[in-house]
């Protein structure tokens, strides 16, 4: 097959416009074209009056070697790319010990999917709960204030990504395409088909619950393990070499291949492996605020007169300035038509993250509007930044009323430098509700002074950003991982063998597609070390 990129067509176009557009493109007749499939689907919108769909397709033709050589000049045109995965590897008919995985989120998930599937029978724990005890316990802390410090946003079945907005797009280089190695799966356990094509493709909290749990099922139909509310508290190393791990509970597991797969959040599992020497080092992460507009106004913003197309959904943006003072200020992980949510999973502190369900068809936009730091910023160790981390959400727990309410802000107040007293014209998302109040006391003076010159340069991108009712949340103190789990080319750590540090906490990862590519990574070069040992 051939694929064409870059084939541009009107927002309106009829469906057999497409077929018109390819055998005018590559000078074709009709009945050359034996058939086609979309590979992606995106828009430019730089002329709003003119918005126009670009499409890459892959097309199967009587004689491509004619079309190819006739359109020689067309830099558009390429024979398609093999993107289908290939296992490497198959377990061999007897192993000493089964792989382990610590952690079911996005990494660990693909991980123990690709390990099932070369027949490893991989055993993972996973220290919160199942996904759907899980939302219950979620839900109890959005709607009645009440935190399980095991079973949450950060902590269960899905990790972190299934209470997000279920984006399934990075910017991660991928030459082997085991990002489509994940779509793929997604799809086959009910995410939508429209992943597989769509430019920024997502699923939705609701929609992810039951695809994590399809998925579940699989790894334990090919002889996976999956424990729940299992809890890691120690790994065991001798001479260099991992061995095993034990349980909170007193179990002790053994196995000579433990990938780490915990999520940015596991902070008493990073204390454990730095007082086992396991060599990790600090790394920069990103504080700030959730920002909350109309999502009308950011259609109207982006879309133009093509705002609220059905095609095009809720618009997005992606905005970055950096600030005199040489911080950068930047959106992160923005959610149309989302709610802000409660993301703590550590009792006595707030932290917000933003979510979105897959119609994204709520009243309000956001995202976290979030200044970069570096270790520069927090000197005092490898662990430096999760003590700044718990300090910021700390604050924010007081400021919000030691409740779990978030402190909350108008953003003309905040540029004014005054205490918000009540809600403007936007009504603010955040469950279990915000405590209106001054932000400038959460964050270092350094962030403060960045996003207050930064409101206003995003203004001009977007008209309306820095509008005096919009409204500010805070913290977001978990953009990322403030450590990252060294590793070496053979994806294991430094000066631990066997031990295979993995997805966003160990600073490998950055979201639902990076952390399965990451899983799916770290699993082969598992699987290639197990048959290795047993030759």
């Amino acid at each position: 097959m051939l694929r064409i990129n870059e084939l541009k067509l009107s927002l309106e176009h009829l469906p057999e416009a497409l077929w018109a557009a390819i055998v005018q493109r590559l000078k074709i007749k009709a009945d050359e074209l034996l058939g086609f499939t979309i590979f992606k689907r995106s828009h430019d919108a730089r002329k709003k009056n003119n918005l126009l769909l670009i499409y890459s397709v892959d097309v199967e033709l009587k004689d491509e070697a004619a079309v190819l050589q006739r359109c020689a000049d067309d830099r558009h045109l390429v024979p398609t790319p093999d993107m289908a995965y290939h296992f490497v590897a198959q377990a061999p008919a007897s192993l000493a010990h089964r792989p382990i995985i610590v952690g079911f989120g996005p990494c660990g998930i693909f991980a123990a999917l690709v390990l099932a599937q070369m027949g490893f029978r991989p055993i993972v724990l996973e220290r919160g709960k199942a996904v759907r005890e899980r939302t219950k316990d979620t839900w109890g802390l959005w709607r009645k204030g009440e935190l399980n410090p095991e079973s949450n946003v950060q902590f269960g079945e899905g990790g972190a990504g299934t209470f997000s907005d279920g984006k399934l797009y990075s910017q991660i280089k991928d030459p082997k395409h085991y990002g489509r190695k994940v779509i793929a799966e997604f799809i086959k356990a009910g995410a939508p088909d429209e992943i597989a094509w769509i430019a920024k493709p997502h699923i939705g909290t609701f929609r992810l619950v039951g695809v994590v749990e399809t998925m579940r099922h699989e790894i334990e139909r090919l002889g996976g393990e999956v424990r729940f509310q299992q809890r890691v508290s120690d790994v065991l190393i001798e001479a260099g070499h991992v061995r095993g791990v034990t349980l909170a509970s007193g179990e002790t597991l053994r196995s000579d291949h433990v990938i780490l797969a915990l999520g940015h959040s596991a902070r008493d599992t990073f204390e454990m492996l730095h007082q086992r020497s396991v060599f990790m080092e600090a790394k920069p992460f990103s504080i700030g605020f959730r920002i909350e507009h109309p999502q009308s106004l950011i259609d109207r913003a982006r879309l133009g007169v093509n705002a609220g197309n059905k095609l095009l959904g809720a618009a997005d943006y992606k905005l970055v300035h950096h600030a005199k003072n040489g911080r950068a200020v930047y959106s992160f992980c923005m959610c149309p038509g989302g709610t802000v949510v409660a993301a703590t999973s550590e009792v006595g502190r707030v932290v917000t993250n933003g979510m979105s369900q897959y119609s994204r068809d709520e009243r309000n936009a956001n995202a976290g509007m979030v200044v970069g730091i570096t270790p520069a910023d927090y000197p005092g160790g490898v662990l430096a930044g999760v003590e700044l981390q718990r300090q910021l959400e700390s604050r924010a727990y007081v400021l919000g009323g030691e409740s779990y309410a978030a402190p909350a802000q108008l953003v003309g107040d905040f540029m004014q430098g005054v205490a918000s007293s009540g809600v403007g014209g936007v009504e603010p998302s955040y469950k279990p509700g915000v405590h209106w109040t001054d932000l400038a006391p959460s964050l270092p003076e350094y962030a403060i002074a960045a996003m207050r010159e930064a409101l206003p340069e995003f203004d001009k991108q977007i008209k309306g950003f820095a509008m005096r009712d919009a409204v500010l949340t805070g913290v977001e103190t978990r953009t990322s991982s403030p450590i990252r789990i060294t590793r070496g080319d053979d994806m294991q750590s430094l000066n631990v063998k066997g031990l295979y540090p993995a997805g966003e906490g160990a600073g490998y990862a950055g979201g639902i597609l990076s952390a399965g590519v990451d899983g799916i990574r770290v699993a082969e070069a598992v699987a290639l070390n197990m048959v290795k040992l047993t030759r």
